[in-house]
């Protein structure tokens, strides 16, 4: 049986837990863009978004084997990033689609009129793919982005309500 995947805004303790987790293996341990943890400013105001899943759906609980995030940095213009997919999951494209279509037609419901993002190289022509547009080349963490823009007309608004984003405490390092 086909694995089926759900794609949501994180709400409990425990997939924000998992959500932050995830993102960590990826962004710190198997990419090491960051040392230690990738978690900054951005996440006291971003609304993370997940993509579930359960090999067993009557005895698990769901999985988080994706995660993306969202934020506007200005009135009606969102962003969207670190977006990563565990790597027991990353067989086609079809749960990075899912929760790119999530974070953008969330924002699109939002009142977004502009969204963006830097996508790392290797994944500029998937982004292209699902109309997005390269606006300019970026050097970030040593590695190779590009700024990127999705055009929302290709996005519909979802019905998801708008709530405070969970944020995300802070640790300062002395």
């Amino acid at each position: 049986m086909a694995n089926r995947y759900g794609f949501e805004l994180a709400r409990s303790p425990r997939t924000i837990d998992a959500y932050y987790a995830l993102r960590e293996a990826i962004f710190c341990h198997e990419q090491q863009l960051f040392d230690g943890s990738d978690i900054d400013d951005v996440d006291r105001a971003a609304y993370p978004i997940v993509a579930l899943t359960s090999d067993s759906p009557l005895l698990a609980l769901p999985s988080v084997v994706g995660v993306v995030r969202i934020y506007e940095t200005e009135p009606r213009q969102w962003y969207g990033g670190r977006l990563g997919v565990h790597a027991d999951h990353r067989r086609g494209w079809r749960i990075g689609k899912g929760l790119i279509v999530k974070a953008v037609s969330t924002a699109n419901a939002w009142g977004c009129d502009r969204f963006l993002a830097t996508v790392q190289l290797q994944n500029v022509r998937f982004f292209r793919r699902l109309h997005w547009q390269s606006l300019e080349s970026l050097d970030i963490q040593g590695r190779p982005h590009h700024l990127m823009e999705a055009n929302l007309e290709a996005y519909s608004p979802c019905l998801e309500p708008r709530v405070a984003p969970p944020g995300r405490q802070i640790l300062q390092v002395s």
